[in-house]
């Protein structure tokens, strides 16, 4: 059975994912696992709550197996951060419903715009972001683990969040 949750940054069903990505990142950009995580732990938990931000997890069998989150970029704007999947429930989709239900989340808050960046090691990042319609921004930004690359999606006017959401 698969749930979504609404957690917060120190919910422990977040825990597992949060390590595993830095474990991701520093295999692909040569920081420690440490460092990653502890930078990860830097962002307050605020910014990924309610009413600005939101966390979310989705949980198989009692296992957390993806994630995501958004913060307020600006008035009109949401910032996704932290997508991921573990490892071994990749290539099922999970990374599309992440994102989907993130979208959803976003425009029942209110936003019309949606921005993240992603790295340069991160092909199937940028794969998922241009298959959801993002679009990506002229420009790079310059970062300490390399160019990141910028996208963005307006939200339609008037769009509805997609009914049938599973939150808990």
């Amino acid at each position: 059975m698969r749930r979504i949750r609404h957690v917060t940054q120190d919910d422990p069903l977040a825990a597992p994912l949060l390590t595993e990505l830095a474990i991701e990142y520093s295999l692909r950009y040569g920081r420690t696992a440490g460092e990653i995580r502890h930078e990860l732990a830097t962002y307050p938990a605020a910014e990924f709550a309610p009413p600005d931000g939101g966390l979310l997890i989705v949980i198989e069998d009692s296992e957390p197996v993806a994630g995501g989150a958004f913060r307020r970029y600006d008035t009109n704007t949401a910032e996704l951060k932290r997508i991921w999947t573990a490892r071994e429930h990749r290539r099922r989709g999970l990374g599309r419903l992440v994102l989907a239900e993130l979208e959803a989340e976003i425009i029942r808050r209110g936003y019309s715009r949606i921005y993240l960046t992603t790295g340069p090691r991160q092909p199937e990042a940028v794969a998922l972001y241009n298959a959801a319609g993002y679009t990506a921004l002229g420009r790079v930004l310059e970062h300490e683990v390399g160019r990141l690359h910028p996208f963005e999606k307006y939200v339609p006017a008037g769009a509805n969040p997609r009914p049938g959401s599973t939150a808990a």
